[in-house]
C-alpha cells in the first residue's frame, strides 16, 4: 500500500524574471529650445510669436485671395454685360460663377490654408528639435 505520497521530488515552478522594455537609468538629454518653451522663457516666447506671426501671415494672404478673388466676381458681371449673355450647360454664365464656382475655390483656399499651416508647425518642431 502506498500512503497518497509520491517518491519522485515534487518540481518546483520556474522562478519569474522580470521583464523591462527599457533602460530608464539611462540620463535624458532635453534640448535647451524645449526647456525655454515649457518654461515660458523669453527664447520660447519668441519662438511661439515667430510661429503666430508665420501662420497669421498666410492666413491673410488667403484671406486677401479670396476677397480678391470673389469680389470681383460680381464686379465683373456688372461692369462687363457681355458676359450675362453666355450660357454653360443652359445655365447663364452669372449663376454658374457665383452659385458653383466659390465653393471649389473656397475647398481649394481650405486645403493650402491647412498645408501652409502644417508646414509651419513642421518648421517650427525641426527648429525646437535642434
Amino acid at each position: 500500500m502506498t500512503t497518497g505520497r509520491s517518491s519522485a521530488p515534487q518540481q518546483r515552478a520556474p522562478r519569474r524574471k522580470r521583464v523591462v522594455l527599457a533602460d530608464r537609468r539611462g540620463s535624458r538629454d532635453v534640448p535647451r529650445t524645449i526647456i525655454d518653451l515649457e518654461n515660458q522663457s523669453t527664447m520660447g516666447e519668441a519662438m511661439i510669436r515667430n510661429l503666430v506671426r508665420a501662420q497669421l501671415r498666410s492666413a491673410l494672404w488667403l484671406a486677401a485671395i479670396s476677397v480678391a478673388f470673389l469680389g470681383a466676381l460680381p464686379v465683373l458681371l456688372r461692369y462687363v454685360p457681355v458676359l450675362s449673355e453666355i450660357r454653360l450647360f443652359g445655365v447663364p454664365l452669372p449663376w454658374f460663377l457665383l452659385g458653383v464656382l466659390p465653393f471649389p475655390f473656397i475647398l481649394l483656399i481650405g486645403y493650402i490654408g491647412t498645408r501652409k499651416a502644417e508646414q509651419h508647425e513642421r518648421e517650427f518642431m525641426e527648429m525646437v528639435d535642434r
